[in-house]
């Protein structure tokens, strides 16, 4: 049997509830089995404990029956040997060995007797199965589930063996045309292996091995669950929801009953045959799902109630109805997302892993990084194609925090084999993965594999030999079997007259980054939709720093290792960063770092911030050709200043910051024309009408107020609108310095958007004609630290007397939820403080006092026996820090 509707866990070794494919529980449920008494037994069981491994050189060993009976670890499954060697505290993931070549050998009992199914969803990678010293199956990707059947008499042994990656590497294969520096070795183009691990350079060399995905044994229950297929789709304005569900053991039709719930619409289901249900249960005027900038990612819970001598009723998780498709344009040039029929700005991040030693992180570690995307005002998250297919609950959470997801098929870079073999095994994975997600109302596009036909171009191929079957043939017609509702592209990037082609299509747009372009590129690109972007060496925040690295020099070797920087090349991205730095801000990096090394970091965590806001800016601005953009990437894979606008304790960078100020929902920006002044541009994406006043100043000495001009507006729904500067204050000025008539008459322009009914600020944008940070002043910073409304917690009252230039918090035990923000003066804005996260292991190791985790928010609590928060607030333009606590 093809298992290609089974359904992963992600949890590292929990005792979460066994799934068949979309059958998953409702994503706020604790990962435990259901209490009714029942319901164990209808769903897998999971063999999650009892597991032991060992590690021994390749091909040491041929058999269990010779394994030897020391040197065994308790080993956590799902898992990898990298997590059981964690567990055990012999793990160095900064100096990993390369487990990939060495063989690890998994064992457990079984007890029972009888009929049972195995189901194996995920080895990684070449691995063979074992039952009591007979080999049952032989694995050859670690993207592929599988089916075992066995007969238990009692006691039996199951041994995992996962085999050293050698021989395939090296085994006889028609040469590759072109070799990318970024995986090593270069064969592993031949193996079904997730590349994390391999990319030196680019994460951490934790390579995956082990039982990365749940293993079940399927219960002997009448009315056992084997395989679920849950789908939605709109029907006008209905949605039906179509439900398969095959059992384990034969039914009696005319005895067993069943009806199928979605919200309040119930409808009955047919006996296909003795072991099949199936049938559709219609929802009138359904409520559609929306990404969260847009609209409610509206749910609706799916029930089954099975009915024979009693009734039983089982939650089969949520499903939303959404359509989706893609514009092309006038010209057939873009790429732009129509949700619902509403144009969609996509905007977000690559995503890494939530965790590279198990390949998967806990429901809490997710949603900790999904919550600071949302609040970010990121819709989408790209599954790029060297990492690997993510677990159900990554989807289900994706679904509930109304995140888009853009996923590559786990293809990235080689030029792949194309024979029989090596498609059978993409087409078998495929199959697997899109019937599996097929419920998932967040999976937006599906992606052939990342910059493949890049590649291909850059080695010189024309366009006819470019072309692979895999992309152009066999997954398209894959996605048009099994998600038909999602739109498929071939590569990413693609389009255009070469691949990477800027203003056609879709493209990876590092013009502004490791190219070192200036800001003014980002107009001249024309860039259409851009699926990685803005590559910098993000520096972490203090607390990081000290905590993982205990150092604050750039070219400490701790510093260095973590710094991405593409193989071969001379440079890495601390110096596309620093040129920026110079660039931007007029000051010389390698002396600012020499002389004040603290305010070396600060600027660097400023100049990212400043420059993801312009970008975004310029993007979302009226009359720009760009539909959307991703960030490149949104979490680090270890601590130091990568990629990622989240670091690898879950703190948000300076980066992630930048990214909210420019990315909301309801949002002003203001971009520079030069000798036109500038232009104000004011985006309302809600479904409602928006009634507000905005208010344009221009001040001197951060201060004194030279222009002004404050008027009330409304934004109609969905509605993007540019105003000139110029004419909304009447009258000449000269906002962007270009025509120099005399000194410059002002520091800083800020746009204000008000909410007419409540008179808060719903937005702020600001301009500086002059980005030098040289001059630094008394700014008149005052700082409260304030007890929280409820009393259990903190938030800091801030307020300037000048205008205050990203103001930032330093906090070891608390994180600001607003950094790196601008000030305008004489305005009191309210920070709330948060509890350093559960994820964050040893931020209170420095304190005594107890701090109390709770799952329902993933972060801490504060109650009076927490010590206060105390620190400093800082801002680039300011003469010293204030402190607080």
């Amino acid at each position: 049997m093809d298992v290609s509707t089974l359904d992963p866990a992600a949890d590292e070794g929990g005792a979460g509830r066994p799934r068949a494919a979309g059958a998953l529980a409702p994503a706020h449920e604790a990962s435990t089995a259901p209490t009714a008494p029942t319901a164990p037994a209808l769903w897998p069981q999971r063999l999650d404990t009892g597991w032991a491994c060992l590690s021994t050189p390749p091909h040491a060993y041929e058999s269990p029956a010779d394994l030897p009976a020391q040197g065994w670890l308790a080993a956590p499954v799902p898992g990898t040997v990298a997590s059981a060697r964690r567990a055990a505290g012999l793990l160095d993931v900064d100096h990993p060995p390369q487990l990939a070549f060495d063989d690890h050998w998994y064992r457990v009992t079984l007890i029972g007797e009888g009929s049972r199914r195995l189901r194996f969803h995920g080895l990684a990678t070449l691995a063979q199965v074992w039952l009591d010293d007979v080999k049952r199956l032989d694995s050859e990707s670690m993207f592929i589930a599988h089916d075992l059947d066995i007969e238990l008499n009692g006691r039996a042994t199951l041994v995992l063996c996962f085999r050293s990656l050698t021989p395939a590497l090296t085994a006889k294969r028609p040469r590759a045309r072109w070799r990318p520096r970024l995986v090593s070795p270069p064969t592993l183009r031949n193996v079904r292996t997730t590349l994390l691990g391999h990319m030196p350079g680019w994460c951490p060399t934790i390579q995956a091995v082990g039982p990365w995905r749940p293993i079940e044994m399927l219960g002997d229950a009448p009315h056992a669950f084997d395989t679920i297929d849950l789908t939605s789709r709109l029907e006008r304005d209905d949605g039906v929801v179509s439900l398969t569900l095959r059992f384990v053991h034969p039914h009696d039709p005319t005895i067993c009953r069943a009806t199928l719930s979605c919200g309040d619409h119930v409808s009955s289901l047919q006996w296909r045959d003795a072991y099949t249900l199936t049938g559709n249960v219609r929802v009138r005027d359904a409520k559609r799902w929306w990404p969260h900038t847009h609209g409610e990612p509206t749910l609706y819970p799916v029930t089954l109630q099975l009915a024979d001598s009693k009734v039983m009723s089982h939650s089969l998780g949520s499903i939303g109805f959404r359509r989706i498709e893609v514009d092309r344009g006038a010209d057939g040039g873009d790429f732009a997302l129509r949700v619902n029929e509403v144009p969609v700005f996509c905007r977000g991040a690559c995503w890494t892993s939530a965790d590279l030693v198990t390949l998967a992180g806990t429901e809490a570690q997710l949603r900790h990084t999904f919550e600071l995307a949302r609040a970010a005002g990121m819709n989408m998250l790209r599954v790029g194609g060297t990492t690997l297919y993510e677990s159900d609950l990554f989807y289900a959470l994706a679904d509930e925090y109304g995140l888009l997801i853009w996923q590559d098929f786990a293809l990235a870079n080689f030029d792949y084999p194309n024979d029989a073999a090596f498609s059978a095994l993409i087409e078998r994975e495929a199959s697997q993965f899109l019937t599996r997600t097929r419920r998932f109302a967040s999976l937006a596009v599906l992606c052939g594999g990342s910059e493949v036909d890049q590649q291909a171009a850059m080695f010189g191929l024309p366009v006819a030999r470019r072309a692979h079957p895999l992309f152009t043939e066999l997954l398209p017609a894959l996605v048009a079997r099994e998600r038909a509702d999602v739109p498929y592209v071939s590569n990413s990037p693609s389009g255009g007259p070469w691949p990477f082609s800027t203003n056609e299509g879709i493209t990876h747009y590092y013009g502004v980054g490791a190219y070192q372009r200036p800001l003014a590129d980002v107009r001249g690109a024309q860039v259409r939709f851009a699926a990685e972007c803005l590559a910098f060496a993000n520096v972490p925040d203090e607390a990081t720093l000290h905590e993982a690295l205990g150092t604050i020099h750039r070219h400490d070797p701790r510093w260095k290792a973590a710094v991405p920087r593409d193989a071969g090349a001379g440079w890495d991205f601390d110096d596309v960063r620093d040129f920026y730095l110079q660039s931007l801000y007029g000051v010389e990096p390698a002396r600012l770092r020499y002389e004040d090394a603290a305010r070396y970091l600060d600027l660097s965590r400023a100049v990212v911030a400043e420059l993801i806001g312009d970008v975004f800016a310029e993007w979302r601005r009226a009359g720009s050709p760009c539909r959307g953009g991703l960030v490149w990437q949104l979490q680090d894979l270890r601590a130091g200043a990568g990629w990622g606008v989240i670091d690898a304790t879950g703190r948000p960078k300076s980066a992630l910051h930048g990214f909210a100020q420019t990315l909301q929902s309801l949002q002003v920006t203001l971009t520079d024309e030069g000798l036109n002044g500038l232009d104000i541009h004011l985006i309302n994406e809600h479904a409602q009408t928006f009634s507000g006043e905005l208010e344009l100043v221009c001040l001197r000495d951060g201060s004194i107020k030279v222009a002004s001009a404050r008027h009330a507006l409304t934004l109609a729904p969905r509605s993007l609108r540019r105003i000139s500067a110029a004419a909304y204050l009447g009258q000449f000025f000269d906002f962007t310095h270009a025509y120099r008539f005399g000194p410059r008459a002002h520091d800083v322009t800020i746009a204000t958007l008000y909410d007419a009914a409540s008179g808060e600020i719903v937005s702020e944008a600001f301009h500086l004609p002059e980005r030098s940070v040289h001059a630094r002043d008394d700014i008149g910073m005052t700082v409260e630290l304030e007890r929280s409304g409820d009393g259990n917690g903190w938030h800091l009252a801030i307020e300037t007397k000048r205008f205050a230039r990203f103001v930032h918090i330093i906090d070891p035990y608390y994180r600001a939820a607003r950094d790196w923000f601008h000030l305008a003066p004489n305005r009191r804005t309210i920070v709330p403080l948060l509890a350093l996260d559960p994820l964050l292991p040893t931020a209170f190791a420095a304190s005594p006092q107890e701090v109390v985790a709770t799952a329902s928010n993933a972060v801490f609590k504060v109650d009076e026996t927490c010590a206060a928060p105390r620190g400093e607030v800082r801002a680039i333009n300011a003469l010293s820090a204030i402190f607080y606590g």
